[in-house]
């Protein structure tokens, strides 16, 4: 997808120089690639901003629509068509950060500057989000029509699913969204409202926000005389009530306020060109201690919960305060078939770099399992220099990707290993990209073995490569183990989320969290409901709903890496200018999905099909449509029904929405068997079955090996030897006016064809 991707905006590139624009100036040529950046890459044509392109099946269409020039005749079609990037002529960016969430909004007008006015296009949208980024909402005004992306329950697209095509929409990375708009005509202005919703960076008491906003020069507007206006919000909530500290920026923002817990900054400016840097921002609200506390609110009135809301966060502060558990670590490493290559080189990789960080005391061990269960040692061993040395010798001999996967038995070697662990975090680290048909008994299994009385338990961190493996199985495995779980769906982010999740796991700082809920509470529902540890490298947020009067303060309890018990009074206060719902929507529905797929409860896959309607994340229980309406009509009023509005289902009608875009499952999936049974790599599709044309050749090749069969027994010769000679003599006759019809079609095909190259 990617490649054939960069191919056509590299194509639609060399087409826009089709364009003129008189005599003021031409369109800037792409800009020069960096070191790291080969020319015809992938990555060079990768957005790194919002971004608009114009599809061009048929190059004859290229022209400016205000200046009309004589263009040559371009013979054929672009397959697949080109994508050429629209210029921009205003963009504004706002952002909210609530406490461990931002939510960006940008707004931007772009115009088909590519495409004769007597023709139209169809124009793509793509969407880089940040870390863990979740697409919102799309809005599209152009030509007195409105799109708008929407949400609705599968069950709502009963008989709908061929009308649903890969190029209306979908995920071109896990991090870029991309949506069409069809037929737009050419010289039209484009006003476009684009959300999502990604997660702050943490650090050393410090968070940081990172949005993609690096437009390349050649969406600068051709025209020196178009103004081009640029704009930035930034509003911070960090829900503390305490200080928020600025620490580094970016873009020149100016202050517009600063109180308790938040911050408020701008800038306005028209420019000659737009931004060349993503907007980066970070700012601390604790810098050296650990801050916890509870924030409640009550529920939007059309929320499918009615109960009230609550969201408790820890800050763990920085690492000079804290002190992190000795460890006792067992890497579990997937060397199925399907890991060859890339997938098992940046596992040894980040493996290799987790073991130069233990500490002499720290023990560990490695498992590779694929069919089979391969053992490093038979006991934990202490991480000294010469410890370590010897498992790089062995990772190097025996990391070899082949077989089959079985999760069960390697997993339960692991937890007996560390069963006797004391004084230490026991923790397995669990890389896989593959499913198994054993899942739901693998968590069952895990749970009455963790079930074990001791304090800590062994913590499973698992991480899921691809699309093939079940992601919801090792949230599962994560979360009733007090674990964590990390994701790589695409091979180029693998390393580095791998490494991100081992130093997670290596750096506990509070582990065995235990919170007091008050009995006279009704209804509480937490998630998740094991209280993970807290890492130093990642703030711990755990949301929820209840009913009743809830206290003004909790007591949190757990266990420091010195192994001195904590107690921290959490204070509550009502959540004022941050909406907890949509702070937590992710985080739950994720973790309700994978509830859903342990205990197959459909009533609970309703509840998060009604969750991710009325919030706008997407789940596995919803598919995203766009509507077509006239301008200056309410979407909503025309397209949802005002009883399902209040149940929080919304329903299609046909009063004032003129066409509607259906577009394909945006979901993971919960995981792909028989890919992990053929051991096909992650990001390579299946092999697709033979076409049309090749069966039929194979179907005649069968018959031809057949007739051929026949002819060469020895009854076929004794039957020709009892035909007359009158049969005989027009056997041959057909026999030679067959051979001479295969002797013309050869010569036309080959002699006569004008081909150079035959």
């Amino acid at each position: 997808m990617a490649d054939v991707f960069a191919r056509a905006v590299e194509d639609g590139l060399k087409l826009s120089r089709r364009l003129y624009y008189g005599r003021d100036r031409a369109v800037s040529p792409p800009r020069v690639p960096t070191f790291m950046e080969k020319p015809g890459s992938v990555e060079m044509y990768m957005p790194k901003a919002p971004m608009l392109y114009a599809v061009i099946p048929d190059p004859k269409v290229v022209d400016n629509p205000d200046i009309p020039s004589y263009q040559p005749h371009v013979h054929g079609r672009c397959e697949p068509p080109a994508l050429i990037p629209l210029q921009m002529n205003g963009v504004e960016l706002d952002v909210d950060c609530h406490l461990d969430t931002a939510f960006v909004r940008v707004s931007g007008s772009w115009r088909v500057h590519c495409v004769m006015g007597s023709e139209s296009c169809d124009c793509r949208i793509a969407i880089p989000m940040g870390e863990e980024g979740s697409i919102l909402g799309v809005e599209v005004e152009v030509s007195r029509k409105l799109y708008c992306a929407r949400l609705i329950a599968l069950e709502e697209k009963d008989g709908v699913e061929k009308a649903a095509m890969p190029e209306n929409g979908g995920f071109l990375k896990p991090h870029i969204f991309t949506l069409t708009i069809p037929q737009i005509d050419g010289g039209s202005f484009l006003s476009v409202k684009l959300q999502w919703s990604q997660k702050l960076s943490y650090c050393n008491g410090e968070f940081f926000l990172n949005v993609p906003f690096k437009f390349p020069e050649y969406v600068t507007p051709a025209i020196k005389k178009i103004p081009k206006k640029e704009k930035i919000l930034l509003n911070v909530n960090a829900g503390t009530g305490s200080e928020v500290l600025c620490k580094t920026i970016s873009h020149p923002l100016k202050q517009l306020r600063r109180e308790a817990g938040k911050l408020g900054f701008s800038y306005e400016s028209e420019v000659l060109k737009w931004s060349s840097t993503d907007f980066s921002f970070s700012y601390t609200v604790s810098p050296s201690q650990m801050i916890g506390g509870i924030l409640l609110q009550s529920p939007p009135v059309h929320d499918v919960d009615q109960r009230e809301m609550f969201c408790i966060y820890f800050y763990p502060g920085s690492q000079q305060s804290r002190k992190v558990f000795r460890k006792d670590i067992i890497f579990m490493v997937d060397i199925s078939g399907s890991m060859r290559g890339k997938p098992l080189e940046d596992t040894k990789n980040a493996l290799l770099a987790a073991l130069s960080k233990l500490d002499p005391k720290d023990s560990f061990n490695i498992i590779a399992f694929n069919g089979e269960t391969y053992l490093f040692s038979t006991s934990m061993e202490l991480a000294t220099k010469g410890a370590v040395e010897r498992a790089t010798q062995w990772i190097g001999v025996t990391l070899i990707a082949e077989g089959s996967t079985d999760i069960l038995l390697p997993l339960t070697k692991a937890v007996d290993m560390l069963s006797n662990s004391h004084g230490s975090i026991p923790t397995i680290f669990l890389v896989t990209d593959g499913a198994v048909e054993n899942e739901r008994h693998i968590c069952d299994v895990m749970k009455s073995r963790l079930k074990n009385g001791k304090q800590i338990c062994p913590r499973i961190y698992t991480f899921g490569i691809g699309l093939y493996c079940n992601h919801y199985f090792l949230r599962t495995l994560a979360k009733i183990s007090k674990g964590h779980y990390g994701t790589a769906y695409d091979l180029d982010s693998m390393e580095l989320g791998l490494e991100k999740l081992f130093t997670k796991g290596l750096s506990t700082v509070l582990a065995s969290i235990t919170i007091d809920i008050p009995k006279d509470l009704d209804e509480v529902e937490m998630y998740p409901s094991c209280i993970p540890d807290c890492p130093l490298e990642t703030p711990l947020t755990i949301s929820g709903r209840y009913q009743g009067n809830f206290p003004d303060n909790l007591k949190a309890k757990g266990l420091l890496g010195d192994l001195s018990d904590f107690v921290i009074e959490l204070k509550t206060q009502q959540a004022k200018d941050i909406s907890l719902d949509r702070v937590s929507a992710k985080q739950q529905i994720d973790l309700l999905t994978a509830q859903a797929w342990f205990s197959e409860d459909k009533q609970l896959e309703g509840k998060v099909a009604k969750m991710s309607v009325q919030t706008g994340v997407i789940s596995e229980y919803t598919s995203m449509i766009i509507l077509e309406t006239d301008n200056g009509k309410s979407t909503e009023s025309q397209s949802i029904k005002k009883g399902s509005e209040r149940s929080g289902s919304k329903k299609i009608v046909d009063s004032g929405v003129s066409k509607t875009i259906y577009l394909q499952n945006l979901g993971i999936g919960f995981g792909n068997l028989i890919a992990t049974t053929k051991n096909i790599p992650p990001g390579a599709e299946e092999p697709k079955g033979p076409d049309v044309a090749e069966i039929f050749a194979m179907a005649a090749s069968n018959c031809c090996s057949n007739m051929c069969n026949k002819c060469c027994c020895m009854c076929c010769i004794q039957c020709c030897s009892k035909l007359n000679d009158q049969c005989g003599n027009l056997l041959t006759q057909i026999c030679t006016a067959l051979a001479c019809f295969g002797c013309l079609d050869c010569c036309s095909t080959i002699c006569c064809s004008g081909s150079e190259g035959s």
